[in-house]
C-alpha cells in the first residue's frame, strides 16, 4: 500500500469552526480541491468553508447536498487533526526509524496536542512502524560492530533517545563480549599505529582513546595487552592501563 504524504505546509486551524452557526444544519454547497495539496479539499457550506484531507472527506461522505451540524463538524475536524498527525509521523519515519520519544517530540514541534500524540504513537506501535525494542537491538549492533563504539557509549545514546533501561540492557545483552572486544581491538590497532613515539605513549594514548569511545576498562586493558604483545620483545615490559 502506498501512503501519500500530503500535509506539506499545512497547519490546523484551531478555531476553524468558530464562525459557523451553532443551531442549524449546514449543507455542503461546493467541494473543491485544495491548491497546496492534491489530497486536501475545501468543503463549502455557503459562505463558510472547511479544509479536510481526502480520506476524511470520503469517510464522512462530505459531498454536495449532505448536511452536518456544527457538532458533527467538530468531530470531523478532530478526525482530520488525527490524520494530519499520523501523516506527519509517517513523513518523519521516511528517512530512518525513530523511537517513541523522538516521534512525540517531533509531533509537539508541529503543535499537535498530547492526546492525539498518544493516539498516533499507539497506532504506529500497533503497525510496528515504531518499536523501541527492535530499534535498540539494531542500534546496539550497528554502533558496536559497525561504528566501533563501546557499550557504555551506546547505553548513553539510547537513554538520550528515550529508550527504557530494561530495553537497553536486553539490547546490549545481544552483543557478546567478544564482539565488543573485537571492535575495540580493530579500532585500537588503527589508533596505535597512527601514534608516533615510544610504546608507552602508544599505550597511554590508545587506552584513553578507547575509554572515550565507551569501552570498559576490562576490554581496554585486554586490547592494550594484545597490542603490546604484537611488538617484538615488549611482553615483559607491559603494565596495566588504569
Amino acid at each position: 500500500m502506498t501512503i501519500q504524504l500530503d500535509y506539506e505546509g499545512e497547519q490546523p486551524e484551531e478555531d476553524a469552526l468558530s464562525q459557523f452557526p451553532d443551531d442549524e444544519p449546514l449543507a455542503i454547497t461546493r467541494v473543491e480541491r485544495g491548491q497546496k495539496s492534491d489530497h486536501r479539499y475545501i468543503i463549502h457550506f455557503g459562505t463558510f468553508s472547511l479544509s479536510v484531507h481526502e480520506d476524511i472527506m470520503i469517510k464522512y461522505r462530505m459531498i454536495s447536498g449532505n448536511a452536518f451540524t456544527k457538532e458533527d463538524l467538530q468531530q470531523i475536524v478532530l478526525a482530520d487533526e488525527r490524520q494530519r498527525a499520523y501523516v506527519e509521523g509517517l513523513r518523519y519515519l521516511e528517512r530512518k526509524p525513530r523511537t517513541g520519544m523522538e516521534m512525540a517530540r517531533r509531533l509537539r514541534q508541529k503543535e499537535i496536542g498530547e492526546a492525539i500524540i498518544a493516539e498516533v504513537l499507539e497506532r504506529l506501535g500497533r503497525e510496528r512502524l515504531i518499536d523501541d525494542t527492535q530499534y535498540a537491538r539494531q542500534w546496539a549492533e550497528q554502533r558496536i560492530t559497525g561504528h566501533r563504539k563501546g557499550r557504555l557509549w551506546v547505553r548513553h545514546e539510547l537513554r538520550g533517545k528515550g529508550i527504557d533501561k530494561s530495553v537497553i540492557a536486553e539490547a546490549l545483552d545481544g552483543i557478546s563480549a567478544e564482539q565488543e572486544r573485537q571492535s575495540a581491538l580493530e579500532l585500537g590497532r588503527k589508533k596505535w599505529n597512527s601514534i608516533k613515539g615510544e610504546a608507552a605513549d602508544k599505550r597511554r594514548k590508545t587506552g584513553a582513546f578507547l575509554m572515550r569511545r565507551g569501552f570498559s576498562g576490562e576490554i581496554v586493558r585486554s586490547v592494550l595487552h594484545s597490542l603490546w604483545q604484537d611488538m617484538d620483545g615488549a611482553e615483559d615490559e607491559f603494565c596495566e592501563f588504569d
